[in-house]
């Protein structure tokens, strides 16, 4: 049987796996969350939005028959992953995740772990700082719970909508990004403490020597529960993966 892969992406893996794809011939489908208004162009076919649950996955799988399932999704796309997992499960479709392995401290980091992002605004408690929220636009609006500090918003698209939050600023921009810009960008906003997710990869860690260099401390949240699955950390590995289903 030909190959027929779906790609569950919107991370750096995933375009790089699409590209290895489109060049050897691969059939493929990439399919976008939808979360983000401009997302990367892609080589190889695309979809847009969710699939309606484990079983509208499901009937996406034997509708387009799908041979193989790359789940390279955000490590913290957890909802999906699950779908993913449950969906190729009771389709009998072979499921791969593409990820990347969490970030871990270095000598000279300041790192308070968290478990969530109920318990990053907690950990927010006491006096007026100016925080970088490097988390996207999906969880900065819990932050309004934690008024008084300024807030520093990084985002792919500006908001159609203005957040919650009392003050803030919003820097618009896509990753990878460089130690030496989030050196810039910390030093110019006065950034006193940097919050965001254990996302791993080397797309959106400058902004982590960015911190250990100033000396500021990082909330990391840390990743929720995944399934069990197959695992790829690099591109080659997933054709490998396919060379053995």
């Amino acid at each position: 049987m030909q190959a027929n892969l779906l790609v569950l992406g919107g991370t750096t893996e995933a375009s790089a796996l699409a590209r290895a794809l489109a060049t050897r011939g691969v059939r493929a489908t990439f399919s976008y969350a939808g979360r983000v208004e401009t997302p990367r162009p892609q080589p190889i076919p695309h979809r847009v939005g969710g699939f309606g649950g484990v079983a509208g996955l499901a009937r996406y799988l034997v509708e387009h028959n799908i041979s193989h399932v790359v789940d390279a999704t955000h490590p913290f796309a957890a909802q999906m992953s699950w779908n993913a997992h449950h969906a190729c499960r009771d389709t009998g479709v072979p499921l791969v995740a593409l990820t990347r392995p969490p970030w871990k401290a270095a000598e000279g980091d300041d790192w308070c772990h968290v478990p969530d992002v109920e318990a990053a605004v907690a950990a927010l408690e006491g006096e007026p700082k100016t925080v970088m929220l490097a988390l996207g636009r999906l969880h900065m609006e819990a932050f309004a719970a934690q008024p008084q500090h300024h807030y520093v918003l990084r985002l792919v698209d500006a908001p159609k909508t203005p957040p919650a939050l009392p003050r803030y600023q919003v820097v618009v921009a896509r990753g990878p990004f460089n130690v030496a810009d989030d050196t810039a960008l910390f030093r110019a906003h006065g950034v006193e403490l940097v919050v965001c997710k254990n996302a791993g990869g080397a797309g959106a860690e400058a902004k982590l020597h960015a911190a250990r260099d100033l000396g500021l401390p990082v909330v990391m949240i840390d990743r929720p529960q995944l399934p069990q699955r197959d695992i790829a950390e690099s591109v080659a590995a997933v054709f490998d993966w396919l060379d053995q289903h």
